[in-house]
């Protein structure tokens, strides 16, 4: 008889537990009954957007813009998917070559030459959106026999001054190659290496901007199409600027060790955010994430100042988008594609990333930090990085020839090097 309440406890404590189980179950099968009863609105078409962008700044912006399309076209859904690069081109590629590639994905220079010569990326000829892009974006995006691609925003790459720390030393933000040269000696003196670098943007760029200028300004503008057929041009001509690389390690201006181990837009800005050192080296995009590491100086970004006469800016049509030409839904992914590059929805992205609109506007991101890169989108001062009117990944390849410099080799060898690459 004692046992009694023990066992009316237990069947008391079991029904309980079996009413909450069954609740709950009850809550998940009206949710499936709410959502089922709405097959006017149910989503008919899914697609898969994937891309290299996944910090939160620039996946909220993307998400906005993911929600703001299924609002318009609630017939649709579609899911974003985003992993950091480089591991993200190699996923893209494993993904196309098995036949699950997304619906529309993210690209580069390299990639947009590599996938449309494979017959993966869909002409966009036909999209309503292309009157609204500038000039500029649109020598690149028609370079092609297609047009293969949009870009969402256009990139610059620059020197990152810490001006309070220049203001210590009583030095000045330098605006021409003597300036420079001087105010790094200043600081190499001193026991300070100038320049933080990283392995991947920082040096190439610095090449890339040296030795291009006379084929953007002037009675040459547009003539970079030419090295198509002389590679071994190409690869002189970027002599100068691996010689000012080699420079910068001689004068110990750059760490070449440090350089060799430092990541983009993460240890460079950490290196940077301590403050120890006045100039960094890498995408104007990194801005809001360098902000993120609360910095206790003030600083701006300028273009490079390598030129005898001035600074230059480097560009790119960056956050490339492309739409997979085997895809099951292509007429909804361009219906997508339309609705990203009008200038409402592309602004919000384009200013998540500090960087410039590639529409008629050019507009630049409202960061304080960023404005003196300005000007020089449109006074003749800016080269592209990865011009699509070469039929080389230079950015690639220019890539490859400074791991070869920050591994030991000279000048002339990454000049030899990058001729090799070349006629590949």
């Amino acid at each position: 008889m004692k046992k009694h309440p023990v066992i009316l406890l237990y069947i008391f404590l079991s029904i309980l537990v079996s009413c909450i189980f069954a609740g709950c179950g009850s809550a998940r099968s009206r949710n499936i009954i709410f959502e089922n009863s709405q097959e006017d609105v149910k989503p008919q078409v899914s697609l898969t957007f994937f891309g290299f962008k996944y910090e939160a700044l620039n996946v909220t912006a993307i998400e906005n813009s993911l929600h703001g399309f299924m609002d318009q076209y609630p017939d649709i859904s579609i899911s974003y998917d985003g992993i950091k690069n480089p591991p993200y081109f190699e996923i893209l590629e494993k993904r196309l070559a098995t036949g699950n590639g997304d619906d529309v994905f993210m690209l580069d220079h390299a990639r947009v030459l590599e996938l449309g010569r494979q017959g993966e990326l869909a002409d966009l000829s036909g999209l309503s959106t292309l009157g609204n892009f500038s000039e500029l974006a649109k020598s690149q995006m028609t370079a092609l026999d297609g047009i293969y691609y949009l870009p969402t925003s256009i990139s610059a790459f620059g020197l990152y001054c810490n001006l309070d720390l220049l203001k210590e030393h009583g030095q000045e933000v330098p605006h021409n190659l003597a300036e420079f040269e001087q105010v790094c000696d200043y600081f190499a003196a001193e026991g300070i290496t100038p320049i933080v670098a990283n392995n991947d943007i920082s040096l190439k760029t610095v090449v890339l901007a040296k030795c291009l200028l006379p084929y953007y300004s002037g009675a040459a503008s547009g003539q970079i199409a030419r090295f198509n057929d002389d590679p071994a041009a190409l690869a002189d001509t970027l002599r100068p600027g691996f010689q000012f690389v080699e420079r910068m390690f001689t004068r110990r201006w750059v760490d070449r060790e440090e350089t060799q181990r430092t990541s983009k837009t993460k240890e460079d800005l950490a290196a940077f955010s301590k403050g120890d050192q006045p100039f960094m080296l890498t995408g104007v995009w990194a801005v809001p994430r360098l902000r993120d590491l609360n910095p206790d100086f003030e600083f701006e970004v300028y273009p490079y100042p390598i030129l005898d006469d001035g600074s230059v800016l480097v560009i790119n049509m960056d956050t490339r988008i492309g739409i997979n030409a085997n895809s099951r839904y292509p007429e909804e992914a361009k219906q997508f594609v339309e609705y990203l590059t009008q200038n409402d929805v592309m602004w919000e992205f384009v200013d998540s990333q500090s960087s410039f609109s590639p529409l008629k506007e050019n507009r630049l991101a409202e960061d304080d930090a960023i404005q003196p890169v300005g000007p020089y989108l449109t006074n003749g001062r800016s080269v592209i990085g990865s011009d699509d009117n070469l039929l080389f990944p230079i950015w690639d390849l220019s890539r490859e020839c400074i791991e070869g410099m920050l591994e030991g080799d000279d000048a002339d060898t990454a000049v030899s090097h990058m001729e090799q690459l070349l006629t590949q």
